[in-house]
């Protein structure tokens, strides 16, 4: 299959999402069995997060393969939307399991049962530890691609450090207090139920934001502005809008010249004005340039 996007850019987003893949499968098993053996429902709601991090970072390696195919008849801007799209599918899969924990949680509050066992703190802490390091290296990949899907999917890692971590806590607490501490575990899980919600919400907003065409982040206008004022015969930019389509951008631009060209050097100008931009910015894919005259 051809490739519309940079290869080495989907290749090292699919990877990533791979390898979170590979480490979820493990923390699952070793989540569900220590918290089944330890008494805790907080390690097993822990377990079902990562569960769920299984599913969506098998979504999101299929949407940033679909993103990656070259533009054809029927979407001739390629497939770039399925990356964000896939980001917020990660985002509805999270608000779920945070509901299901919740729910969950504030059933066992009511249920008095036994104290979680202290071994499932060791586990909790190379939990911890793991998906921490997980998630700065998807992190890292997912702003160096610009990719909306990894990042979401780091921060799915994160959100699961996270629950680890109030799991530590509430088990900590219901140890060190004793009777009349069980219930602190299902308290720390019913915690982590409002952070990953929280999670969900930081990564929906960016991906919806892709998805309606918003103007990206940073100083994307201003700069292609400048790149193509050094043009020479450009005398200004009347209009630019920038809009972000999976890793690669589209640029729409209104450029004044002289009202006494021809065509043709109106043609050859716009054509070192797309050349510049694309060669300065290597994330832009095409660039749209509409020629009027300035006087």
């Amino acid at each position: 299959m051809e490739e519309h996007l940079s290869p080495s850019n989907a290749e090292r987003g699919q990877k990533a999402t791979l390898t979170g893949i590979a480490v979820n499968i493990g923390l699952v098993l070793i989540k569900a069995t220590t918290g089944w053996l330890g008494n805790s429902y907080a390690l097993i709601a822990d377990a079902l997060e990562s569960a769920t991090d299984i599913i969506t970072s098998t979504f999101i390696w299929l949407g940033l393969r679909v993103a990656a195919r070259k533009p054809d008849e029927n979407h001739p801007y390629g497939h770039g939307k399925a990356e964000p799209l896939a980001a917020m599918l990660v985002s509805f899969a999270l608000i779920a399991a945070a509901i299901l924990i919740a729910v969950q949680s504030i059933q066992n509050i009511q249920t008095p049962h036994e104290t979680p066992k202290a071994f499932t703190l060791i586990v909790l802490a190379g939990i911890v530890l793991v998906k921490e390091v997980l998630f700065r290296k998807m992190a890292q990949v997912g702003s160096e691609v610009d990719s909306s899907a990894v990042k979401a999917d780091a921060w799915h890692q994160r959100s699961d450090a996270i629950t680890s971590l109030t799991a530590f806590i509430g088990i900590s607490i219901a140890l060190i207090g004793g009777p009349g501490y069980e219930s602190a575990d299902d308290w720390a899980a019913l915690l982590a139920s409002g952070v990953i919600v929280f999670n969900a919400y930081h990564i929906f907003r960016p991906s919806f934001g892709e998805i309606m065409d918003e103007s990206p982040s940073g100083n994307w206008r201003a700069e292609i502005e400048a790149i193509a004022l050094t043009i020479p015969g450009v005398e200004r930019i009347e209009k630019c809008y920038v809009r972000k389509t999976g890793f690669e951008y589209f640029v729409d631009l209104h450029v004044e010249v002289d009202g006494d060209l021809s065509v043709r050097e109106g043609h050859a100008i716009a054509h070192q004005v797309k050349e510049a931009i694309k060669s300065q910015k290597p994330a832009v894919y095409d660039v749209l340039i509409h020629i009027e005259p300035s006087n």
